[in-house]
């Protein structure tokens, strides 16, 4: 008989980690019907018992203002489990026990729908409590709530085997593992009603007077009205300048493998009798197109999504809302859309998805639909390369000693810093825009809470990020690189009239082109590029150069040589940066727009919204210089 643990508690309290401790890989996502909130959900199995675990939605109270909140208070009410396992912070045990008092409160009204599931109550972050001199008196509490009381520490593990223990016991003390019955179990059902502040008062003493000093000091400086928007840029600037650094070695690793391989790739598949056309149609169109994009993308998001999860774990990310949820509210807009924006910097699909944390659907639905206006990990290898064509051309680094690599790589990554603060200013008059027209209402209260600094655990923050960010977005891109590359080649080599398709399409874009400062074949690769923004360049030069095929091309020289050759200038290169920051969102990301939103309409607005801003800027700047 498999026992369901359903694991409830505060947001930022460890009820992930320790879930993840109890079942590691076993797992997988849950939705619930009717609800866009998901839900991992795992096994585990300890002294012969097996047990299903439910991860349900961090909450602070069941007021059903959220999602979240509405259907953690209906799985307790409705769903069948024998455990409910609420985990809380040993840092802030009151608000954990409000928590607890509530969902005793629910369980009273499950009597006539069954057996009483057993609550355990779990302690997490004692390690952080015993460094802030906080000390608890578990047997106390246990006898005060009448139900097992156990002390964790998810991030360690410590105190996860007496945890199996706890459940496995219970379980084979009882046949159905419930409060109403408890044969042989010394624990009751919970009280239905108690003060959270008197159990807090009678099992919690204070060693340190002072425990919150050194927070209290870096929250000062870190959510200060100047230091905070300093410190801000500052991290932007940081995380950029290693992503560029740190991306370029592994990238033409990559590159060279995947080269190599492409003439064996070729001569194999002419040895066993492919014909000719296939062979360039498969190997130097579908084959080429997913190496560039996967030697191109995947080398700076290991580095970008690791520093991200890095900065998720340190307990910064809430104060960068904190700082941002003056400027939005200005907007009509919520402060929590400065994490999804956040998360739109890695993939602008994670950061539509992550708009559920919002609350409000009306400024949820403002999240989505400025959410690409930030510019994802896709579009930084074609940003790079027209902020390294601006210096080379003479541009805006006119003079400096570029031939220095850390002071170049340092300018690129300021420049780039400066790119992503136009768009955040974007994101921001977009937002003031649609809820002043299309999505008026004012701006919601929300709950924000600054959750306590701690130590990252650097191998968890790498296997995560990679996993469950960086290996989830290259395989969406990859699945959708294929069959564009299949597309390209066969524009690029089937003609009508002696011109290849490809010239036929730009021919006809030429005169939009021209008015916003490029040409037709640019806004022909950008259309191309829907799949991905980082075959948008080599597309480019495989119509300039009409080659039939995409042309790597590793010298910058060459390629400013070339780009000059087909009218290109300095304003032309800014007027490819701009286009590049402010274009139509990808097509997965439409795809996750459509799927939040459920309407045709809104995922027109997210491409209209930002074509239209990177439209009517294009024009502006070929108009000024």
């Amino acid at each position: 008989m498999t026992r369901r643990v359903a694991l409830m508690g505060n947001p930022n309290v460890g009820k992930s980690t320790i879930f993840n401790g109890l079942t590691r890989l076993r797992q997988h996502t849950g939705n619930w019907a009717g609800v866009t909130v998901s839900c991992a959900v795992g096994q585990f199995s300890y002294g012969g018992q097996d047990f299903s675990a439910v991860d349900l939605p961090g909450i602070y109270s069941f007021d059903t203002r959220s999602a979240e909140e509405e259907l953690t208070k209906d799985f307790i009410l409705n769903e069948d489990y024998d455990f409910l396992l609420v985990v809380c912070d040993a840092t802030c045990l009151e608000r954990g026990l409000y928590l607890l008092s509530q969902a005793a409160g629910l369980l009273e009204h499950r009597e006539e729908a069954g057996p009483m599931p057993q609550a355990v109550l779990c302690v997490n972050l004692c390690d952080e409590a015993e460094k802030k001199g906080i000390r608890i008196d578990f047997k106390a509490l246990e006898r005060s709530l009448g139900i097992p009381v156990t002390p964790c520490c998810g991030r360690t593990a410590k105190g996860l085997l007496t945890l199996k223990k706890l459940l496995a016991s219970l379980a084979a003390s009882c046949p159905c593992a419930c409060a109403s019955c408890s044969l042989g179990s010394p624990y009751r059902r919970l009280p239905s009603a108690f003060s959270p502040k008197d159990l807090a008062a009678q099992a919690v003493t204070y060693t340190k007077e002072h425990y919150r000093k050194r927070e209290e000091r870096l929250d000062r400086i870190l959510t200060g009205p100047f230091t905070g928007t300093a410190v801000m840029v500052l991290l932007l600037l940081g995380i950029f300048w290693l992503t560029i650094t740190g991306a370029n070695y592994p990238s033409s690793m990559l590159w060279d493998l995947f080269f190599s391989l492409e003439p064996r790739l070729a001569e194999t598949a002419l040895s066993i009798g492919l014909p000719q056309w296939f062979i360039d149609m498969a190997v130097f169109g579908v084959y080429r197109v997913v190496a560039w994009i996967v030697s191109v993308m995947l080398p700076p998001m290991a580095i970008f999504f690791p520093l991200f999860t890095l900065l998720e774990d340190l307990g910064y990310l809430p104060r960068a809302a904190f700082n941002m949820d003056g400027a939005f509210h200005k907007c009509s807009a919520c402060g929590k859309q400065c994490l999804t924006m956040a998360m739109g910097l890695g993939c602008n699909a994670a950061g539509v998805v992550g708009c559920r944390i919002i609350d409000s659907p009306r400024e949820r639905l403002i999240a989505i639909l400025t959410n690409s206006l930030m510019p994802c990990n896709g579009r930084f290898p074609l940003l790079l390369t027209m902020i390294a064509l601006l210096g080379a051309g003479g541009g805006v680094w006119a003079g400096l000693p570029m031939e220095n690599p850390v002071l170049s790589s340092l300018l690129t990554a300021l420049v780039l810093t400066l790119f992503i603060l136009a768009a955040i200013l974007a994101t921001l008059g977009a937002s003031f825009l649609l809820s002043r027209t299309l999505l008026k209402g004012v701006p919601s209260s929300f709950t924000l809470e600054l959750p306590p600094y701690r130590r990252p655990q650097p191998g968890k923050v790498i296997v995560r990020s990679i996993f469950d960010r960086t290996l989830f977005v290259l395989g969406r891109a990859v699945a959708v690189a294929a069959p564009a590359g299949l597309v390209i080649w066969l524009l690029a080599n089937l003609t009508v009239g002696g011109e290849s398709l490809l010239m036929h399409i730009a021919g006809f874009l030429d005169p939009l082109g021209t008015l916003m400062g490029l040409d037709g074949i640019i806004l022909m690769a950008f259309i191309l590029g829907f799949p991905a923004n980082e075959i948008v360049l080599p597309i480019i030069l495989m119509a300039y150069l009409q080659s039939g095929v995409l042309a790597p091309m590793d010298d910058k020289t060459a390629i400013l040589s070339l780009l000059s050759a087909n009218g290109w200038t300095v304003k032309t290169t800014v007027c490819m940066a701009v286009f590049s920051l402010f274009h139509w969102p990808c097509s997965t990301t439409c795809l996750t727009i459509k799927k939040e939103t459920g309407s045709l309409k809104w995922t027109a607005v997210s491409i209209l919204l930002p074509t239209g801003i990177g439209v009517l800027l294009c024009i502006l700047v070929n108009l000024v210089f």
